[in-house]
């Protein structure tokens, strides 16, 4: 009977022994697993640790330079008529849904360029963005087209008149805000007729 216990005791001790040397090597290995669970949604979405930034950026709306020359991701809100013009802000970004475009404003490798002589997009009068390879020809009435806007705003036109040539035909009266865009030899005249916030 003495050498059981014996044999019992010794079991114990290297039982309790092993346990104390196992909790000792997980408490030690907690960080690293920590920082591998981390990364995992990384991982799991393909983002490598900057890739993962910017889209963070993107998600919340934040700001960042050359912004113009990059799609604008941010959550846009409902469509809100107009009673009417809103105030002055350049243009960053000329959208026409239903041609599928949608390009930047000036910059290096400009698409639009909007005469800065004249009212901005979406203010009182008409203002004038010329552009190349817009197919403004294939555009008709009803269709609209964007501006989005230093102000957080997206200006929505609604197409009135599509015309051979430069010129858009008759003035419309001058409180009224209007877009004349141009391409080649088509011009497009368009009203204001909603605008969208960007969050």
């Amino acid at each position: 009977m003495p050498r059981a216990k014996w044999v019992v005791a010794s079991l114990t001790v290297a039982l309790l022994s092993t346990t104390v040397v196992a909790l000792q090597r997980t408490e030690g290995a907690a960080p690293a697993a920590a920082t591998t669970d981390d990364a995992l949604p990384s991982r799991a979405l393909g983002l490598s640790g900057h890739r993962r930034l910017v889209r963070e950026l993107e998600q919340s709306g934040e700001s960042r330079p050359g912004e113009a020359n990059r799609p604008h991701r941010a959550a846009a809100g409902p469509l809100r008529t107009v009673s009417g013009p809103l105030r002055a802000a350049r243009p960053l970004r000329l959208r026409i849904p239903s041609l599928d475009v949608d390009v930047p404003f000036g910059g290096e490798g400009e698409e639009a360029t909007w005469d800065s002589a004249g009212p901005a997009p979406g203010s009182a009068g008409t203002a004038v963005v010329t552009g190349s390879g817009l197919r403004l020809g294939e555009l008709h009435r009803g269709r609209t087209v964007e501006i989005l806007r230093t102000d957080r705003r997206t200006a929505v036109f609604t197409v009135v008149r599509v015309s051979p040539g430069r010129a858009s035909g008759r003035q419309e009266p001058p409180g009224r805000a209007q877009l004349r865009l141009i391409d080649g030899e088509t011009a497009v005249l368009a009203r204001l007729t909603g605008h969208r916030s960007s969050s």
